[in-house]
C-alpha cells in the first residue's frame, strides 16, 4: 500500500475506535454515579477522622460525572481498541501471525482488567491510607477535593491496566521476531530507570504509592523476559 493508504486506513480504525468510545461513554454516563461511588469506596473505607469529600465549583459534579464516564468508556470499549490496532497491523504480517489477533484481544483485556483490579485493591488501599494518615499526625482536618482525588485514582487505574499489558506485548512481539528475551535481559538496567521515571511520573510525591507502582512493574518486566523466552523458542526452531 502507498503512504497514503495506510493514512486512510489509520484514519478508518481511528474513526472507529471513537465511535466505540462514544458507544460505551453513553451507557458509562447513565451509570457515572454508581462508577462514582466504586471509585470513592477506597477513600471513605479509610475512615480518615473528619476527612470530607469536597467541590468547589458550581459546574464541578456535572464535569466530574464527564470525567468519570470518558474514563469508564475507554476501560469498556477496549477489547475494540485493541481489536483495531491489530487490524491496523496485521496486514503486515504473515498467516499464521494473524491467527494471534483474538489472543491478543483476550489476553490485553485480561491483563488489563488485572492491572486495574490490583490497583483498586491493593495501591489505592494502602496508598491513601498512608498519605491520609499524615494528616492525622499532624492533626489536621483532610478535605479532599472531588476532581484532584478522582484525577488521581483516574491516572493510576489506567497506568496499572496499560502497563499490566507488558507480557501479552512481550509476547507477541517475541512471536513475529521484534524482540527475544536477550533484548529485554540486556537492556534491564534500562528498564529500570524508566519504571521509575514513570512511578514518579504518575503517582503522587510520595515513595509508599511509587514503590507500590515500581515493584509490580519491575515484577512484570521480570515476566515479559520468561515470556519472550518460551514464545521465542518455537521460532528460533524453526530458523533451526
Amino acid at each position: 500500500m502507498p503512504f497514503t493508504a495506510h493514512l486512510d486506513e489509520l484514519r478508518t480504525r481511528l474513526i472507529r475506535c471513537v465511535l466505540a468510545v462514544a458507544v460505551a461513554f453513553v451507557g458509562c454516563f447513565a451509570a457515572a454515579e454508581q462508577i462514582f461511588s466504586l471509585l470513592a469506596a477506597p477513600l471513605r473505607a479509610l475512615q480518615a477522622p473528619g476527612m470530607v469529600l469536597i467541590g468547589t465549583a458550581v459546574a464541578e459534579a456535572f464535569l466530574t460525572k464527564l470525567k468519570i464516564s470518558l474514563v469508564a468508556a475507554v476501560a469498556v470499549a477496549l477489547p475494540v481498541l485493541l481489536w483495531q490496532a491489530w487490524q491496523f497491523v496485521a496486514p503486515g504480517l504473515y498467516a499464521h501471525e494473524k491467527a494471534y489477533a483474538r489472543s491478543f484481544v483476550a489476553a490485553g483485556s485480561l491483563f488489563f482488567l488485572a492491572g486495574a483490579t490490583f490497583c483498586y485493591a491493593v495501591v489505592l488501599r494502602y496508598g491513601l491510607g498512608f498519605l491520609l494518615h499524615r494528616y492525622e499526625a499532624i492533626r489536621v482536618r483532610p478535605m479532599i477535593h472531588t476532581a484532584d482525588y478522582l484525577a488521581l485514582v483516574a491516572r493510576l487505574v489506567l497506568a496499572f491496566g496499560i502497563m499490566f499489558q507488558l507480557p501479552v506485548a512481550a509476547y507477541f512481539l517475541a512471536r513475529v521476531g521484534l524482540i527475544d528475551h536477550r533484548f529485554l535481559t540486556r537492556y534491564f538496567g534500562y528498564g529500570l530507570i524508566g519504571i521509575a521515571a514513570l512511578a514518579a511520573v504518575l503517582t503522587p510525591p510520595d515513595l509508599i504509592s511509587q514503590v507500590l507502582l515500581m515493584v509490580p512493574l519491575t515484577v512484570l518486566y521480570g515476566v515479559s523476559i520468561a515470556v519472550a523466552y518460551f514464545a521465542g523458542r518455537p521460532r528460533e526452531n524453526e530458523e533451526r
